[in-house]
């Protein structure tokens, strides 16, 4: 029997990512393999002792004999029964390492996706997670069983042979009428499969997605829309799913009956073998027994064919998302050590996936080591653009990003990040604690570090007065904490460490101008020292800066002190009004 790791799916061989866990599992598999060996026999010395029961034991009422033989039958009926618990065990042991092992690959794939290739909805990635299922199951004991099964066919048909003679052509016309329909109905099958798991995955997308934003959905009265998109994707799914099992029930209702006739068919013309004195009864009744034991592998395999489809689609999809390029460069990456924090765009364009515009275009600046610059300009102008830039979420799409003088795309995504502290817009918080969420299964920070960023954040105010403090624990997205409170939590996580880098986009949109001014005293000396860059609309955040970079439509068109660009913006408004007053 061949490896279960050569099994053909699509282009030839598997993927490392699940070629190497069932490469693991080997061992467990040889072991499957050999229990199903043995029960096959098992099966064989099952018809054998009927038959010898039938032709031995009755005419010549020998109890003896039968005792011995029902002793004998016995002990491989208990060794049968062990056989069978063990083969589901090592089975279900061998599904649940596969499916540890390729959850940790895919979620780590997730994890270092790179966001400029474009990504699936929420619902759509979970849903493609799932299909971790289907493949587990395509690779536990129906594909194992079946497999071991096939050669026994022959080893049955020899047997009834044997026994039978000309009688094994009965169940050897089965044979094909089985195979016939099982591969007639693959093409079908596997448009079929697609088709379903599409479906499945836009259904999914619904539901999470509804989930996900229930509060806005209630109260922007959005549940029609999503009602409509719910019917719809449930019809779809429901409709495929439906014309998938219809064709995958003919094949194996065909393979059902062809087993029926095998055996209904071995009985008629053994009567005439019987009375042309070529059979005996017991032999009659041993062959009936093993030409069912013939077709039934192959009932198996019609439904494995049929499983095979789901599984190959669910391959396709999850190898498709397995072959993008992570973030970061292809090898390790440079590991960020120390760090001034000087940055520098140099020529930098890019287009967000799918955009028909660029987002940047031919930005350039540099921040100097320890320098403060405020990011301003209209909405849709590509401040939060830069920041994503920096973090190194998205590589630039021509151009250079610099860090320190070195190409961000050549440093290690995780060890640039240790040095950044970001606070973006999308003030999301993590299932768990407080303590959790601020220190983020960080070990090199301690209890006194988080308290001191919590100080500084203010965030310290809100949670002592919680009875469980630090150690309350927060629901889906931080949901019951206000957005100020959200807000505050958030930037204590951009704080903690001291890193060299600290990049805020909006870090005071949720508070009120009393408690901005309170944190404004507190970030000055926070940020002593150390690069910042912030991004914002609001006038009394800019105090903190020394050079302001406005943008507009992706493109810089002021750089210069606060002073400065605030002398050439009062300027430009002059000129403004005074045209205006000109053309009235």
């Amino acid at each position: 029997m061949g490896s279960i790791t050569d099994v053909e799916l699509p282009r030839g061989r598997l993927a490392n990512w699940l070629a190497e866990p069932l490469r693991a599992n080997r061992p467990i598999y040889m072991k499957v393999a050999l229990a199903a060996a043995l029960i096959n026999v098992f099966a064989l010395i099952t018809a054998l002792f009927t038959m010898t029961v039938y032709d031995r034991v009755v005419p010549n009422n020998a109890t003896d004999s039968l005792i011995a033989l029902v002793i004998g039958l016995a002990i491989i009926l208990i060794f049968d029964f062990c056989l069978k618990l063990l083969r589901a065990y090592f089975v279900d042991v061998a599904g649940a390492r596969i499916d540890r092992d390729i959850g940790k690959t895919i979620f780590e794939h997730i994890l270092d996706m790179r966001m400029d290739l474009g990504r699936r909805s929420t619902g759509g990635m979970a849903g493609l997670v799932r299909e971790i299922d289907t493949l587990r199951d395509f690779f536990a004991s129906a594909t194992i069983t079946a497999l071991v099964d096939l050669p026994f066919i022959i080893v049955t048909l020899a047997v009834i042979a044997l026994i039978g003679g000309w009688i094994v052509l009965v169940p050897m016309a089965m044979i094909p009428i089985v195979i016939g329909a099982a591969l007639i109905s693959q093409p079908v099958m596997k448009r079929l499969s697609a088709e379903t798991l599409g479906e499945a995955l836009g259904k999914q997308s619904v539901l999470v997605e509804t989930i996900g934003s229930l509060e806005t959905v209630k109260s922007a009265n959005a549940g029609s829309i999503l009602t409509r998109r719910w019917d719809d994707a449930v019809s779809g799914h429901a409709g495929a799913s439906l014309r998938q099992r219809v064709v995958s029930n003919i094949a194996i209702t065909i393979a059902g009956t062809a087993q029926t006739m095998a055996y209904t068919g071995v009985v008629i013309f053994g009567v005439f073998a019987i009375a042309a004195q070529e059979l005996t009864l017991g032999g009659l009744i041993a062959c009936s027994i093993l030409a069912g034991r013939v077709v039934a592998p192959l009932s198996t395999i019609a439904h494995l064919l049929t499983r095979l489809n789901a599984a190959r689609t669910a391959y396709h999809q999850i190898d498709k998302f397995m072959e993008q390029p992570g973030e970061g460069p292809r090898g390790a990456g440079l590991q960020v050590g120390h760090v001034d924090g000087a940055i520098e765009f140099r020529n930098v364009d890019f287009r967000y996936p799918d955009a028909p515009e660029l987002a940047l275009s031919n930005v350039n600046f540099s921040i100097a080591k320890g320098e403060h610059i405020g990011l301003i300009g209209p909405i849709g102008s590509g401040k939060s653009t830069i920041a994503r830039l920096m973090i190194g979420l998205y590589p630039p799409t021509s151009g250079l990003v610099l860090i320190d003088g070195t190409d961000v795309r050549q440093l290690s995504p995780s060890s640039l990040r240790k040095k950044q502290g970001a606070l973006l817009q999308d003030n999301v918080l993590l299932t768990g604690s407080i303590r959790d969420n601020i220190l983020l299964g960080r070990e090199d920070v301690g209890e006194e570090e988080m308290m001191r960023a919590s100080k500084v954040s203010l965030a310290h105010e809100f949670i002592t007065r919680f009875p469980q403090g630090y150690d309350l624990d927060l629901a889906d997205r931080g949901e019951g904490l206000s957005g100020g409170q959200r807000q505050s939590i958030a930037l204590t996580r951009a704080l903690i460490g001291k890193p060299p880098i600290i990049i805020m986009d909006e870090p005071t949109s949720a508070v009120d101008t009393e408690t901005e001014k309170r944190l404004m005293e507190n970030l000055r000396e926070e940020f002593e020292g150390r690069t910042l860059v912030l991004i914002t609309h609001r006038p009394s955040l800019l105090r903190m800066v020394d050079r302001i970079v406005m943008l507009a439509n992706g493109r810089v068109i002021m750089d210069g002190s606060t002073d400065s660009i605030r002398s050439q913006v009062a300027d430009i408004r002059s000129a403004s009004r005074g045209r205006n007053g000109q053309a009235a």
